[in-house]
């Protein structure tokens, strides 16, 4: 009745059609619609209602309602040329010229569809044509920017269209030949910020990957009116001149990965000169009283990002030779700096840090003793020649520049600790009535005391001093960086319950005292810092830990702190929570060496009641329910060279914590954690990298792939994952590294291509042979979603190896996941080529015996995806389906095809009965009234 009825709308929306009436015809085609479900009436109704949407000039409903009809019938014509028609009115002249095309390929001999065609094919000629000619635009962008008598919007607009446009290539020429570097020259001199930011980043987009622009626009605005850009107050032109020198160095350097061919090679002969030019100016900006503390941030960024080598595989480290020569001393000047002193340079919280880490990496890059002492010697001179009896700022600005050294290279700066003076130097300071040499001399102390060995030493001359300072001092700034000093020397056993060094209790108060501060707002964020470094020491006591978690306010002012623009936090904060979660490496405790231990009478490391699983896990929750993966996604963001590999390894492994309990992987991706994983499973350490991936494949095996890592963004996941593929890593890391692999491959047929590119095809199918069952069972569910991809295919396909084999045994498995897995890769494979069909009953003589047990199977699915195979086998070629037919199977189809099919069954009941069906056809069997 519901077909008649939805037969009699048609005609009825015909009639109106003819009418006029497009409204009412619409309305008729639209519940004819709802009542059908014959294929050919529905690509009928949704034609001629793409019709009517032409004529009432509802063209998104036109091109929807065409599309749909052309889904059933490719080769319908009139709803190609319908689509066109849509398509042209809403500027899709590509596509709807497709549409055009395909009808005229149709009906070669119709007008109407050949004038269409030419008339398309001219106006996508002239539309390309005003697109590449952007002379005039750019003309009129800067004659909007440079009258000063423009409207604000309208100014806005060009700026932002002129920075589009400089970082596309095509619009990057435009611009250069147009005599554009001329006129942002004329926009940098306006002086006007918004004028110049859009100069400078227009700028920034026309040097990236391009060797000869970048030379000529180094030399046009010259690099030290670039510097002087970067020098000021303002952050945001800042960041915007340092990501321009980062492009030209990018591009002078080679680092941006292009080629270089041609005219363009020609015109750029050497650029070392201009690359040392670069480095010399930046050395320079340490240094001058002109330079704002942002500028000066970015200028050590520059140098951190630059100078020292990527890869210590390289030979060449000159860049690292040549800024010890002639910048070690600016840089050590930096480091030395008392922000108390009238006569300390511009800073910001991270400047010292960045300079730390500068000569950190610095020393690192040096290949030979003879380099080391070198740069050893210049810090001697540069200390030792600071102190002066009579000038207690410059004995203040020596102990700060050792300060600084140790938060670098540590041994570095423990061969300076022994320096004649300097301990004495740092005793006298303590002893000071001036307030900022005790500031001074307690965090000299408080670095000095890193290395067990150099601890040992403070811990004898240096715990009374800090005790007195601490108990006589009313600055708050002393108070807690003291503290911080007996935190440090307190957690000198680390994790050890039985080696404290303090009196029980002690700890927990000094921790308490440390929550107090980190909450107190009204002191400021450099000095609240000092607080969350006191935790990172005393969080190896799992009382402190414990006690930590459960504050959650305390929890909560850490996380803020991480979010600040003081970027010096990251590590402590990343240390607390690694401490917290139990994330750190512990050596396996080997239960006969204990006893020889204790035999021997040495010292056995105990653990802590509280550092057990069930504790850890509390703390993991407690920690979520206060917002860390919000803090933790802030911290990844940090485009710091403060944000270390170091640093990056400790968030890596605070977040494969996190993600350990499956229920908490849904509350991490709804945070972000899923987007901030990628980063630092990218780059870092290859511990972290590797912790980071895990983390990552934790999250990818239960989610869904379009939320979690959301846009273009999950294509960046597979290379992680692909790395966990690896014998060296562990079973757990491999087992879910494949389940996220299945989960992607499931997705699409653009994510199964990236896998495959990424050579992950091998690894899978190693693991298809592991004796581990779930691992053999991952890696085959892996590879059922992967055979539809084409590639995949065609590796099946080739002659020469037992790829079809090895899913055909496995399809004869004992394991009914693994069985079921195999058979569903084997029936796709089957259906998409006829050959796997013949090539399957070659691979192995048990072939018949296994696709019969996959069609009595008891699991529905198994069953289901046999009968699949035999219909697929019995499709191919008649004399297959013949072999078949002679043997039990056709007994097994007929059992299985004779059932009632309830709800349960229904699929399988059906495939067994196509199969009867596809030999009825051969005239195999026939029908028995």
């Amino acid at each position: 009745m519901a077909e008649v009825e939805a037969v009699q709308l048609k005609e009825e929306g015909n009639r109106h059609f003819q009418l006029q009436d497009y409204k009412a015809a619409t309305k008729s085609y639209s519940q004819a619609l709802k009542l059908t479900k014959d294929k050919a009436l529905l690509a009928t109704l949704y034609r001629n209602r793409a019709a009517c949407g032409l004529k009432t000039e509802s063209y998104v409903q036109a091109a929807s309602d065409a599309s749909r009809a052309i889904d059933i019938n490719s080769s319908d014509i009139k709803a190609l040329y319908r689509r066109c028609q849509a398509l042209e009115h809403l500027g899709k002249l590509d596509q709807a010229f497709k549409d055009v095309q395909r009808c005229a390929t149709l009906e070669p001999r119709n007008q109407n569809f050949q004038e269409t065609l030419r008339r398309l094919n001219t106006n996508i000629q002239e539309k390309l044509r005003v697109q590449f000619s952007t002379d005039l635009r750019v003309q009129k962008m800067f004659e909007i920017l440079l009258d000063e008598n423009s409207e604000a919007d309208k100014r806005e607009k060009a700026a932002n269209n002129l920075i589009v446009l400089g970082r596309e290539e095509a619009g990057a020429e435009k611009i250069f030949q147009n005599n554009g570097v001329a006129l942002l020259l004329q926009l940098l001199d306006t002086k006007k910020p918004e004028l110049v930011l859009a100069a400078v980043r227009t700028l920034s987009g026309m040097c990236s990957g391009h060797r000869a622009r970048a030379t000529v626009i180094l030399h046009a605005v010259r690099i030290d009116r670039i510097c002087s850009l970067m020098a000021v107050e303002n952050e945001e032109m800042s960041l915007a001149v340092c990501n321009l020198l980062q492009a030209i160095i990018d591009s002078l350097s080679g680092e941006d990965k292009r080629e270089h061919r041609g005219k363009e090679e020609a015109l750029v002969l050497d650029t070392k000169k201009d690359l040392k030019q670069i480095t010399s100016h930046l050395l320079d900006m340490l240094v001058s009283k002109k330079v704002s503390g942002q500028g000066r941030d970015q200028a050590l960024n520059l140098l951190n990002k630059n100078v020292p080598r990527k890869d210590l595989a390289i030979h060449d480290n000159s860049r690292t030779i040549y800024v010890v020569d002639n910048g070690l001393r600016k840089i050590l000047k930096v480091v030395g700096q008392v922000p108390d002193l009238p006569s300390c340079l511009p800073l910001t919280d991270n400047t010292r840090m960045l300079a730390s880490i500068l000569i950190n990496k610095l020393y690192d890059d040096l290949r030979c003793d003879p380099e080391r002492d070198h740069f050893r010697k210049i810090c001697e001179e540069y200390i030792t020649g600071k102190f002066d009896p009579q000038d207690m700022d410059k004995n203040l600005n020596a102990i700060q520049t050792v300060s600084g050294i140790l938060q670098g290279p540590f041994d570095l700066g423990n061969q300076l600790l022994g320096l004649k003076g300097v301990m004495e130097m740092m005793v006298a300071l303590c002893g000071s009535e001036r307030e900022t040499d005790q500031l001074v001399a307690v965090e000299a102390l408080i670095h000095a005391s890193t290395k067990l060995s150099r601890a040992t030493f403070i811990i004898t001359n240096g715990v009374s001093l800090l005790k007195q300072i601490y108990k006589t001092t009313k600055n708050e700034k002393i108070k807690i960086r003291t503290l911080v000093g007996l935190c440090k020397l307190g957690s000198a056993g680390g994790t050890d319950y039985g080696l404290r060094q303090f009196a029980e209790g002690s700890t927990e108060k000094l921790a308490k005292q440390c929550r107090k501060w980190l909450c107190n707002t009204s002191i400021d964020t450099r000095t609240r810092r000092w607080a969350v470094e006191g935790l990172a020491y005393l969080t190896l006591d799992a009382d402190v830990k414990d006690d930590f978690v459960q504050d959650i306010p305390a929890l909560q002012a850490m996380f803020e702190l991480a979010k600040t623009s003081d970027k010096t936090i990251l590590y402590s904060v990343a240390t607390t929570l690694v401490n917290c979660t139990n994330s750190y490496d512990v050596k396996e405790v080997i239960p006969e060496l204990v006893q020889l231990a204790k035999f021997s009478k040495q010292h056995v490391p105990e653990e802590h009641p509280k550092d057990k699983k069930d504790f850890i896990d509390m703390r993991v929750k407690r920690l979520l329910k206060a917002g860390v993966i919000s803090a933790l996604a802030c911290m990844v963001k940090a485009d710091s060279a403060i944000l270390t590999d170091q640093t990056k390894e400790l968030l890596a492994r605070v977040f494969l914590a996190l993600c350990d309990n499956p229920k908490d992987r849904g509350t991490i991706v709804a945070q972000g954690g899923g987007k901030a994983l990628i980063p630092l499973a990218l780059e870092g350490t290859d511990v972290g990298k590797v912790k980071a991936a895990h983390a990552l494949a934790k999250i990818a095996a239960v989610s869904n792939p379009d939320i979690a890592f959301p846009g273009e963004r999950v294509y960046e996941v597979v290379r992680p994952l692909v790395s966990l593929l690896d014998t060296q890593r562990d079973g757990l890391q491999n087992y879910e590294a494949l389940l996220g692999l299945t989960n992607l491959s499931g997705r699409s047929d653009k994510l199964r291509q990236k896998i495959f590119k990424e050579r992950a095809l091998p690894d899978i199918e190693n693991y298809m042979f592991e004796n581990h069952d779930q691992l053999r069972q991952a890696a085959t569910e892996c590879m059922c979603n992967m055979v539809l991809h084409k590639e995949v295919q065609e590796r099946f396909l080739a002659d020469g190896n037992d790829r079809l084999k090895l899913v055909v045994l496995l399809c004869g498995e004992d394991d009914d996941k693994v069985q079921n897995a195999a058979a569903g890769a084997l029936a796709m494979l089957t259906a998409a080529h006829k050959k796997l069909c013949f090539k399957m009953t070659q691979v192995t003589t048990q072939w018949l015996e296994i696709l019969q047990r996959l069609c009595l199977h008891d699991q529905l699915s198994v069953q289901h995806r046999g009968l699949v195979i035999a219909y697929n086998l019995l499709a191919a070629d008649a004399e297959l389906a013949k072999k078949l037919v002679e043997s039990e199977l056709l007994e097994i189809l007929t059992v299985v095809g004779k059932q009632e099919p309830d709800e349960k069954k229904a699929e399988v009941v059906q495939t067994a009965r196509e199969c009867l069906i596809k030999c009825m056809d051969y005239g195999f069997i026939k029908p028995v009234s």
